[in-house]
């Protein structure tokens, strides 16, 4: 027997049998895509039957009456309602009175807008830096105040600004050399006004501030420490990161303002007692007394559409700015 015979042949492991090709995976058939479509619409079909009953009716009604010779007869069927084609419009800007109300509603909300977002900005900031018992209790003062009725807060504010029974002139007359008793805040129209305008702030800045802080609340800490330490400060911090990061909010903020000062009426027309003079005069209530104080209905649809026409511009702008900050992001 040779050496060869006697040696152990080496086992060879056995091979893996190799895996079964991979079976194709067949997609559930989809929905077709005309059903993708049509999906959100039937979902929002409620929201939009209630709008167009609310609002798509009154809006029809407003356009129909703006162009038509519509006053008492017509309003009780003595006459009918005449189409007079832009006549309304020629005769609302074409008077002068039209236009110092104009003025004075852009002004007027212009400084409602401006001192809201001051401000709310100032008391957002403010929280971020006080304990949180402080931030609880100036959280429940602003909900409660953005709660108020108007009805309540114009109140309110009548007796604190009341010519004889006012708490203000009070405090003011104790001044040294300060006498208010008996002043009244609503003999001219700029200081009333002005009054109305505190009114309007007093009754925005609780959901700015609210809003601002949710806001704030996403601003890095780290972009802020990193600006530090590059020098900057507080105001450097605030205008090159923080401001940055809230515009998109800012945006929205002025834009709502802007829309809600410039359709301010209840305030105005509390305020004075159900017959703003002609220098306390707005939009809205210049276009209320138009239609039912003078009883010239299609006038008065006449300017609440030229009102309608301005805070659709006030929109465009808000979509554009926003459609700017999508493309930058």
């Amino acid at each position: 027997m040779s050496a060869a015979d006697t040696t152990t042949p080496a086992k060879v492991p056995p091979t893996r049998p190799s895996p079964p090709p991979p079976t194709a995976v067949t997609k559930p058939p989809g929905r077709p895509k005309s059903a993708a479509v049509a999906t959100p619409w039937l979902l929002l079909a409620p929201c939009l039957l209630i709008l167009a009953l609310v609002m798509g009716y009154p809006l029809v009604r407003l356009v129909t009456l703006s162009f038509q010779k519509f006053g008492q007869s017509q309003l009780w069927g003595f006459q009918p309602a005449e189409s007079v084609g832009f006549a309304n419009f020629s005769n609302v800007l074409d008077d002068g009175e039209f236009w110092q109300v104009v003025v004075r509603t852009i002004v007027f909300a212009a400084g409602c807008v401006i001192f809201t977002m001051v401000a709310g900005m100032l008391i957002a900031l403010l929280l971020q830096r006080v304990s949180g018992w402080v931030k609880t209790l100036v959280n429940i003062a602003l909900v409660a105040s953005w709660g108020m009725p108007i009805i309540v807060a114009t109140t309110v504010f009548k007796w604190l600004f009341d010519a004889d029974y006012g708490i203000l002139n009070a405090l003011l007359s104790k001044l040294p050399g300060v006498d208010f008793v008996g002043h009244n805040w609503f003999a001219s129209g700029p200081q009333g006004l002005a009054v109305i305008m505190l009114l309007v702030v007093w009754g925005a800045v609780p959901f700015v501030v609210i809003t601002l802080s949710a806001g704030l609340t996403q601003v890095p800490a780290e972009l802020e420490e990193a600006a530090r330490l590059d020098g900057a400060g507080p105001w450097g911090v605030f205008r090159y990161v923080t401001l940055p990061i809230l515009k998109p909010i800012i945006v929205m903020l002025t834009t709502l303002s802007v829309i809600w000062d410039m359709g301010v009426f209840p305030q105005v027309f509390v305020m004075r007692n159900g017959h703003p003079e002609a220098e306390f005069q707005l939009l809205t209530t210049y276009s209320y007394d138009r239609a039912f104080v003078v009883n010239d209905y299609a006038q008065g649809s006449a300017i609440a559409l030229i009102t309608v026409v301005l805070l659709l511009g006030v929109v465009a702008v808000y979509m554009r700015q926003m459609l700017k900050i999508g493309e930058v992001e």
